[in-house]
């Protein structure tokens, strides 16, 4: 069975929209861009896009790659102590020049809806509430939850350790009382682990699982997205090859990607 991302998000949207008319007061988010990189001004749209498709507001403040990390710094001061914004969010990755954790850090745990702040890491990692969720690792289990598809006690085996993805999936795994093994570049018989998953997540970035590699019945979900050598966005997993030998699988395009984006949206209205 297909785990449709699209299909999900749509409905979590669609549940949002109808939770907004309600409110008196809507919430407003602010996403700081510095640059130009292509993928991030995609990702910043698909944001933007959602926002409007759930009555909320955006606002996109732009930067250009040489902007002083101080001044970054002091728009996001500036949002924190500003009401009418809701949720503010860095969209990564950031020049060179920039120490990617003072600006997080920068961020108020309050309005951290990506997940990123040391604050908000720092509690889930404890086992304690953080004032949000990491947002893919969210929106997974937001979609293993429609399919009805229990993690309690089953082996889960993450490839990745990125703090975005693979260190926070570990930990909510874990905190659902999964087995969790996280694999990475330097793993050791990682086909020979992967062959035990029930649960296989990979957030990597280049094509690493063939048919040979998972077990019948295991729940494969693919977070990674690359291109190969035709520019056809693919993930981590051979799709092809696996969807008619695992019980549930995750596409790309059309799975993980688009509940991230959902996940979002249900932080910011948190």
């Amino acid at each position: 069975m297909i785990l449709d991302g699209k299909k999900t998000s749509e409905k979590i949207l669609k549940q949002l929209a109808e939770k907004v008319k309600s409110l008196d007061k809507k919430p407003k988010l602010a996403v700081i861009l510095v640059g130009n990189d292509p993928a991030s001004e995609i990702y910043v749209k698909n944001k933007e896009k959602a926002a409007k498709k759930i009555g909320v507001g955006s606002l996109v403040l732009k930067f250009p790659s040489d902007i002083e990390e101080i001044t970054v710094i002091n728009k996001i001061q500036e949002l924190n102590n500003d009401d009418e914004i809701t949720g503010i969010l860095v969209q990564l990755p950031l020049p060179d020049h920039i120490d990617k954790n003072k600006i997080i850090d920068a961020i108020s745990p309050k309005k951290d809806i990506d997940c990123f702040t040391s604050e908000n890491v720092g509690k889930l990692m404890q086992g304690r509430k953080p004032y949000f969720y990491p947002v893919t690792p969210q929106g997974i289990l937001m979609l293993l939850d429609e399919y009805n598809i229990d993690v309690k006690g089953k082996h889960a085996v993450v490839i990745g350790r990125s703090n975005i993805v693979g260190k926070p999936m570990a930990q909510m795994l874990l905190d659902r009382d999964a087995t969790v093994t996280i694999c990475h570049s330097k793993t050791e018989n990682l086909e020979d682990i992967i062959k035990t998953a029930d649960i296989l997540i990979s957030a990597v970035g280049k094509k690493v699982v063939r048919c040979k590699m998972v077990k019948c019945e295991s729940v494969v979900v693919d977070v990674g997205i690359s291109r190969d050598n035709n520019g056809n966005i693919v993930g981590d997993v051979d799709f092809d090859e696996l969807v008619n030998v695992v019980k549930y699988i995750s596409p790309v395009p059309g799975g993980v990607g688009p509940m991230t984006i959902a996940s979002l949206m249900v932080n910011l209205l948190n």
